[in-house]
């Protein structure tokens, strides 16, 4: 059981990664704004008619969740999206990227003082060795780089977007009783979807939908389909089973994605990030209960 959730977990970076591009395309023709209600829109569509297929709409599920819903889709969807898209106007991709890199560490003491979670030796090893691995692969291992960082008010917007997301892995395991990571994610993100739609509507649209490219469109599907609902989904079954700490350090997986896909892309990798992105893998497996090999390899049976 185990073995699959790492291997949903370890998808959720490669969708996560694979999302920087599409984004960078289509908020060329979307606004920040629009492009955030289209995607989380349609994701949220989807997820309910899987959920009515699968599972059925409970309303029990609904009342006795609700506002814990709305809080989870305030932070991890509106809230994440809202802080991150006015970050990135503001501050350098090194600069939001390092920041970002935190999560998993902010995660963990945020489940140690919520959820009263203990930090294992092992996780506090995981969580050290894949943030220095997430810095090699940023920086390509130029610590002047590091140095000569001047931090804006774009750089506090990304520590909120951040705050938003380790809250949301954390407080989706301490607010939300008796549902599914299934219905969990519908419901949240059908909250946060509604926010931001009404948001959206308060905000101008200069741009008329009629003149968006094909590409955009399909950038935002992929966003919508891979990203949010199977990312989401995914991402809270983890919490679910795992915890957020154990669940948050696969989220160092990220600039290791978008380096390779970078390097399919034909851009040059350094050494030093190619090592980074090894100790990325080193820490996220010292920090698993078990070893992924061992969940992976089935026992003979006899």
């Amino acid at each position: 059981m185990k073995a699959r959730i790492y291997f949903m977990l370890l998808a959720f970076p490669l969708f996560t990664g694979a999302t920087f591009p599409a984004a960078k395309y289509a908020v060329q023709y979307f606004p920040a704004l629009s492009a955030a209600s289209w995607r989380f829109g349609l994701a949220a569509v989807c997820l309910l008619l899987v959920l009515a297929a699968t599972e059925g709409i409970r309303k029990q599920v609904v009342r006795e969740n609700g506002i814990a819903f709305f809080i989870l889709g305030l932070l991890g969807i509106f809230g994440f999206n809202l802080f991150f898209f006015l970050g990135m106007k503001q501050t350098s991709s090194v600069n939001g990227a390092l920041i970002m890199a935190t999560n998993p560490l902010l995660t963990v003491l945020l489940a140690r003082i919520i959820l009263n979670h203990a930090i294992t030796a092992r996780q506090a090893a995981g969580l050290i060795l894949s943030l220095f691995g997430v810095l090699a692969v940023i920086t390509h291992g130029s610590w002047e780089l590091v140095h000569s960082l001047a931090f804006s008010a774009g750089d506090l917007f990304i520590l909120a977007g951040n705050l938003c997301w380790a809250l949301y892995s954390v407080l989706t395991r301490r607010l939300v009783k008796n549902s599914s990571s299934l219905a969990t994610t519908t419901y949240t993100m059908l909250a946060g979807a509604a926010i931001l739609l009404i948001v959206s509507f308060l905000t101008p649209q200069p741009v008329s939908a009629v003149s968006i490219p094909l590409m955009a469109w399909i950038a935002i599907l992929f966003m919508a389909f891979f990203t949010s609902v199977l990312g989401y989904l995914w991402w809270n079954k983890g919490v679910q089973e795992l915890g957020p700490g154990k669940t948050s350090i696969f989220f160092n997986f990220v600039p290791v994605v978008t380096m390779l896909l970078s390097f399919a892309a034909g851009i040059p990798i350094s050494s030093v990030q190619w090592y980074g992105a090894a100790l990325v893998l080193t820490g996220v497996f010292v920090s698993a209960e078990y070893t992924f090999i061992r969940k992976c390899v089935p026992k003979p049976s006899y």
